[in-house]
């Protein structure tokens, strides 16, 4: 049970360590990751005649809110995945409903990073500012592939050990 309380720690650590280096990356070199969420929300590399330009948002102050809104997200969910990891190191031999609990802010943390690369680069980056008509400024990609990486660290942080050994 202790290499798969371990295993489980593992993964959450990975997972808190990418979302720590993309924080870390938006604080020490904000430029290039902003000037992403300014060409998606303007939407200024999207096929000129869409009927939906005008959900573009060309507003410096409002893209500059919704970089720190994501940014923010971000490091809440390296912060609640890196204190989940202490905790569940804390309680590696405890006994299982002390482990299990140990685990409530591992599962906050990947529930936040569900919805900020689901939610927010998917659905509203994605669909409602037409970031898959870029050519240019189209994240959808890495954020799927990093929304499956946080649900499966998910599903198998919250499977019950038993289940898995038996």
């Amino acid at each position: 049970m202790v290499v798969i309380r371990l295993s489980k720690i593992l993964i959450v650590a990975g997972v808190a360590l990418t979302c720590a280096l993309a924080v870390l990356d938006n604080v020490v070199n904000p430029a290039g990751n902003y000037s992403f969420v300014q060409h998606v929300l303007s939407m200024d590399t999207i096929e000129a005649g869409a009927p939906i330009l005008d959900r573009a948002i060309i507003n410096p102050t409002l893209q500059k809110a919704a970089f720190v809104v994501i940014v923010t997200g971000e490091a809440l969910t390296a912060l609640l995945l890196w204190l989940g990891v202490i905790l569940m190191l804390a309680r590696l031999r405890a006994p299982a409903t002390r482990f299990v609990q140990a685990k409530a802010f591992a599962i906050a943390g990947l529930s936040i990073g569900f919805l900020v690369w689901q939610a927010g680069f998917l659905g509203i980056g994605g669909e409602w500012f037409a970031m898959w008509m870029s050519k240019t400024w189209n994240g959808q990609e890495a954020a799927f592939r990093f929304t499956m990486i946080v649900l499966g660290a998910l599903l198998y942080l919250v499977t019950p050990e038993r289940e898995i050994e038996g």
